[in-house]
């Protein structure tokens, strides 16, 4: 089974997907690992942050999971990208305790905003929407431990796609 777990920057999809990956016994991508090791965007300076296009980058994923049968891809970016994937988790937080999470990691208060009020107004979720369709979605309230959280999918996962 080929999985992409998405959401706001900070909900825990490095976490999550790392636990599932043990869980399920799947390899773990992520989305800015795998763009540096292909190529794949420009460093820009000024906003401390790799810049991926995103055509280059659904094309080289695609590619890769073409060759693997059991994968988990993690990152931000894949709910505007289209894979051929059997399942894609939306995670999710309470704009109010992700504003927490990423003050602690020390981002700028410009960029805790943009990523609260993406979380606030869905973004992930409906960007995933109009590239999936809903029986592949999985949205997952991150409000419990990663444990918890994980033997949630992994109980949704065996329900609906019978793994």
């Amino acid at each position: 089974m080929r999985i992409i777990i998405t959401g706001s920057p900070g909900v825990g999809k490095t976490s999550i997907s790392k636990a599932l990956g043990k869980g399920l016994k799947y390899k773990v991508v992520n989305e800015k690992a795998f763009a540096v090791e292909n190529g794949i965007g420009k460093w820009d300076s000024k906003n401390e942050e790799l810049v991926v296009p995103l055509g280059k980058l659904q094309k080289a994923l695609n590619q890769a999971l073409e060759k693997e049968k059991d994968l988990i891809v993690e990152g931000h970016l894949l709910c505007e990208t289209k894979l051929k994937v059997d399942a894609v988790i939306v995670l999710r937080l309470h704009p109010e305790l992700l504003q927490a999470r990423l003050g602690e990691r020390s981002y700028s208060a410009e960029k805790i905003q943009d990523n609260v009020f993406c979380e606030g107004i869905d973004y992930c979720k409906k960007h995933v929407l109009r590239r999936y369709p809903a029986k592949k979605v999985l949205e997952v309230d991150c409000k419990k431990t990663i444990k918890e959280t994980t033997a949630h999918i992994l109980r949704e996962l065996k329900k609906s796609w019978e793994l």
